[in-house]
C-alpha cells in the first residue's frame, strides 16, 4: 500500500464538521445516521456507500445500509440468502484478496483498495468482481472495517463506477474518520437500545462479574450467600434481556468490547 498522504487544512475542517454534528436521524435498523453517510459521500467523492456486516465464522453476510438505497432484490438476498448462492459468494470472498484481507491478516485498521492487490485487468478477472461487483455497477472500491466481535466486522465500502481510482488523499481522510465512524455507530446503537438502569447493588455485582469473579468469590466480596448472588444474577439477566454472564457484561459495558 502507498504511503499515507497528509490531509489538507481544508479537508480537516470539513472532517471536523462531519464528526461534530449532532445527528438526530437514527437508522431504522442497525447502522449509522444516513446524514453522516451522505456527508461522507460528499467529502470523499464516490458513486455510493454501503455498510455491510460480515460474520466469517458463520459465513453470514447482511447489507445494513446503502446510498443509493438498495433494491428490493438486494435486501431479500441479504435477509434470506439462498444457501447455494451463499456458498458460492463465500468461495469468491475467500479467493478475493481485497475482500478477505481483514480475515486473512486480522488487520481491521487499514483502509484498503482493490488496486492495492490487483491491476485493473486482474481485478476484472476475479470471481468476486465478475459475479457480484460488476453487476451492481461497481468498478473501484475502498474498504474500511470496524470491529463487531470475534470473526465479525462491519464494512464500510465506498465505490465508484468506471473511471479514476480512489486517491491516497481519499484513503487518508477515511483513516482519520475511522474512530469517529466507530463511535458514531456505537452511539447510534446505544440510542436505539439504551442499557436498562441497574440498582447500585446490581452494578457492584456486575463489575465483579466483569472482573472474572465466580459466584463464590462474589458472595464473599459482598458478604452475601451464593443463593443471593444467583438471585441477583437472574434479576440482572431479566433486566438486560440476556441469558448468560458474558452477554450481561457485554450489554452492561458495550464500550469495553467495541
Amino acid at each position: 500500500m502507498s504511503t499515507p498522504v497528509r490531509a489538507s487544512d481544508r479537508d480537516l475542517r470539513a472532517l471536523a464538521a462531519i464528526v461534530s454534528q449532532d445527528r438526530p436521524d437514527l437508522p431504522d435498523g442497525e447502522g449509522l445516521p444516513l446524514s453522516l453517510l451522505a456527508d461522507l459521500k460528499d467529502q470523499i467523492r464516490c458513486d455510493g456507500i454501503r455498510l455491510e456486516r460480515y460474520d466469517s465464522g458463520r459465513h453470514a453476510w447482511s447489507l445494513l445500509q446503502a446510498i443509493p438505497a438498495p433494491s428490493d432484490d438486494e435486501l431479500k438476498a441479504s435477509e434470506d440468502p439462498d444457501p447455494a448462492l451463499s456458498e458460492h459468494f463465500w468461495a469468491c470472498h475467500w479467493d478475493c484478496q481485497v475482500c478477505s484481507y481483514p480475515e486473512r491478516t486480522g488487520d481491521l485498521r487499514s483502509v484498503v483498495k482493490a488496486s492495492d492487490f490487483y491491476s485493473v485487468r486482474q481485478w476484472h478477472s476475479t470471481g468476486m468482481y465478475s459475479e457480484y461487483i460488476r453487476p451492481e455497477g461497481f468498478d473501484r472500491e475502498m474498504l474500511l472495517c470496524l470491529p463487531a466481535g470475534h470473526r465479525r466486522s462491519l464494512r464500510l465500502i465506498l465505490w465508484r463506477g468506471p473511471g479514476p481510482d480512489f486517491s491516497e488523499r481519499d484513503r487518508a481522510l477515511l483513516m482519520l474518520l475511522r474512530p469517529h465512524l466507530h463511535q458514531a455507530f456505537l452511539d447510534a446503537e446505544r440510542r436505539r437500545h439504551p442499557v436498562p438502569r441497574l440498582t447500585p447493588r446490581q452494578k457492584e455485582l456486575i463489575h465483579l462479574l466483569a472482573a472474572g469473579h465466580t459466584n463464590t468469590q462474589i458472595a464473599r466480596r459482598l458478604g452475601i450467600s451464593e443463593g443471593t448472588v444467583r438471585t441477583h444474577l437472574e434479576t440482572i439477566y431479566e433486566r438486560l434481556h440476556v441469558s448468560s454472564r458474558t452477554a450481561a457484561v457485554t450489554r452492561a459495558f458495550p464500550d469495553r468490547f467495541a
